[in-house]
């Protein structure tokens, strides 16, 4: 006979801040997992019928769904720092592409393979990336045990990964091949941004998507540089001009949108077109600060994204919100915009609507994957707590993580990752700046 309260692990002791529709929040909490899904969540009084194999006591801490990184380029670690302090059209065609024109498979595998064991640690369970050898990036996140949307860049000039653009889309078929039904890969079609790819390729990508149902990835509206060029050539905005080619659709993740109009924002909302949210990359490169009260004020689904550590430069979305709070309020000279709860939904349920995975993730519901997380506060920051999701946003650090579950698997316990041997990873991703810097030099030398 089945035991119908048998589990597999029980988290207990804690504060659940559930993050479903109405934002509920359990004290003396429990969450039971079985397999890869949420079996049960509630008062632990009311989850002692639940037997599980292995018990993890939060021990008085918060309970919650892992955080969701909307827009990042995993492998770009090998290069954080490289270039610091630089506008990013600069930072791009100088230095960037250059050193990306070394990449291999395997640089790239390393480095995502340290990004994820970044994020794991500071408390992110699923990522959505564009870049390079994404196939790499996926066999990387499956060691990893993170649950992650994949996409390989497809751009006008040759790619040092398939070299040239129909090659691209070959490669992105293989992806979608290769991962379909997969438990914690999704596939992404991903054009790099209005200035980088033609009309046709922006609407090759868009049928690709649309007959596969999967989701559209691009950079858009980030500078006003790019502002400049899309007007000079199409008399257009850039989102005008994804418009005005059919492109715009509710699959659509338009990446950083720092630069708006009105007109802009009425077309987002009209399309449902989702928005990942760049906070720290977008001050650090001077890009400009992103309307996102307005977008939301709007209905408009936005995640948060840290983008790449070459441009941010750490891979923590405990930061990121915080920045994302504050920036917000700074941008509208109101402290009562971008609040906890609002920034808080960004980095969960809104980052998962906003990678089409909100029927799975970003939420303790039954039925849902287990993606959880548990954060110790028994800290000095974070003492005493009048509000968790206050205390989420503007006090709390990635390194207060102290256990991740990821798709029903424990992943992280007591800050020990369990899926791989990070000292192992840093050490490759050292000998790849190793040999970076001493191309450099070389060719600084010539």
């Amino acid at each position: 006979m089945i035991n119908k309260f048998s589990a597999d692990l029980l988290v207990t002791n804690g504060t659940v801040v559930t993050m479903d529709g109405e934002d509920s929040v359990v004290e003396n909490g429990a969450v039971a997992v079985k397999g890869e899904a949420i079996v049960a969540v509630g008062r632990e009084d009311e989850l002692t019928a639940f037997k599980a194999s292995k018990i993890i006591d939060a021990d008085g801490g918060i309970i919650m769904p892992g955080l969701i990184n909307s827009h990042t380029h995993a492998a770009m670690t090998i290069f954080r720092g490289l270039a610091d302090d630089l506008p990013l059209m600069t930072w791009l065609n100088d230095h960037i592409f250059p050193a990306e024109a070394g990449l291999t498979p395997e640089k790239v595998y390393d480095g995502a393979l340290l990004a994820c064991a970044e994020m794991i640690l500071s408390g992110t369970t699923c990522f959505c990336d564009m870049y390079l050898f994404e196939d790499n990036v996926a066999q990387a996140a499956k060691m990893a045990g993170m649950r992650a949307v994949v996409g390989e860049v497809l751009f006008d000039f040759p790619s040092p990964n398939y070299g040239s653009l129909e090659k691209g889309f070959a490669y992105t078929e293989m992806l979608v091949e290769k991962y379909r039904n997969d438990p914690l890969i999704n596939i992404a079609v991903e054009p790099h941004s209005p200035y980088l790819c033609a009309p046709g390729l922006l609407q090759k990508a868009s049928l690709l998507a649309q007959k596969n149902d999967l989701l559209l990835v691009i950079h858009v509206s980030e500078t006003k540089s790019e502002i400049s060029e899309i007007n000079e050539k199409y008399g257009l905005t850039p989102v005008g001009f994804l418009a005005s080619l059919g492109v715009l659709s509710s699959n659509l993740l338009a990446c950083h949108c720092v630069h708006l109009t009105e007109d802009d924002i009425a077309l987002l909302k009209k399309h449902d077109v989702k928005v990942a949210h760049n906070p720290e990359s977008n001050m650090k490169l001077a890009s400009g600060i992103a309307p996102v009260p307005e977008l939301l004020k709007q209905g408009i689904c936005v995640g948060i994204g840290t983008d790449g550590c070459a441009s941010n430069n750490n891979l923590d979305l405990f930061h990121e919100m915080s920045m994302a709070a504050k920036l917000g309020k700074v941008f509208t000279h109101d402290p009562a915009v971008m609040d906890a709860k609002s920034v808080l939904r960004m980095a969960t349920i809104g980052g998962a609507r906003a990678l089409g995975l909100s029927g799975i993730t970003g939420s303790l519901e039954t039925g849902k994957k287990a993606d959880i997380i548990i954060l110790d506060t028994h800290k000095p920051h974070l003492t005493p707590i009048y509000s968790p999701v206050s205390h989420l946003v503007y006090a709390a650090r990635g390194s207060d993580v102290t256990t991740s579950v990821i798709n029903g698997k424990l992943i992280m316990e007591d800050r020990k990752l369990l899926s791989f041997d990070i000292a192992k990873a840093a050490g490759k991703v050292m000998e790849i700046a190793k040999d970076i810097c001493k191309k450099r030099a070389e060719a600084c030398k010539s």
